[in-house]
């Protein structure tokens, strides 16, 4: 990695690496300790071994996030917007049929936040390159 690897990337690129540490982190806590995190959103713990699955799944995700941020792969940050905002549409549909806790869609709220300032780099870039 570049020394100034954050200086060098494009604002759109950021977006993507912090939501892709984001990620990282999240799914680290999902496997190491995965009972703080549902403490903390009022969800009951579990002893089950598919909230360490899904945590690897989001630290592989936080993976792809951060190496596409790095190598500045448009399509890629195009790709996760509208995506990002189907998370929210998710996870209130979960809280509303009883399936999770309404805390769930704080997460979703994250993915939206993320993709909205995703979204307005890549406007911002767009119209500075014309």
């Amino acid at each position: 990695m570049k020394p100034n690897l954050l200086a060098d990337l494009s604002a759109p690129a950021k977006s993507i690496l912090v939501f892709g540490v984001y990620l990282l982190l999240l799914g680290a806590l999902l496997v190491l300790a995965p009972n703080v995190l549902l403490g903390l959103f009022r969800i009951a713990p579990t002893t089950e071994v598919w909230i360490r699955v899904v945590g690897m799944l989001v630290m592989i995700l936080g993976a792809y996030y951060s190496l596409a941020a790095i190598a500045e792969v448009r399509p890629f940050m195009r790709w996760t917007v509208p995506i990002r905002f189907c998370v929210l549409f998710f996870f209130a549909s979960f809280a509303v049929t009883g399936l999770a806790p309404a805390t769930l869609v704080l997460f979703g709220l994250v993915d939206v936040a993320g993709a909205c300032w995703t979204a307005w780099a890549l406007r911002r870039a767009a119209s500075q390159a014309v």
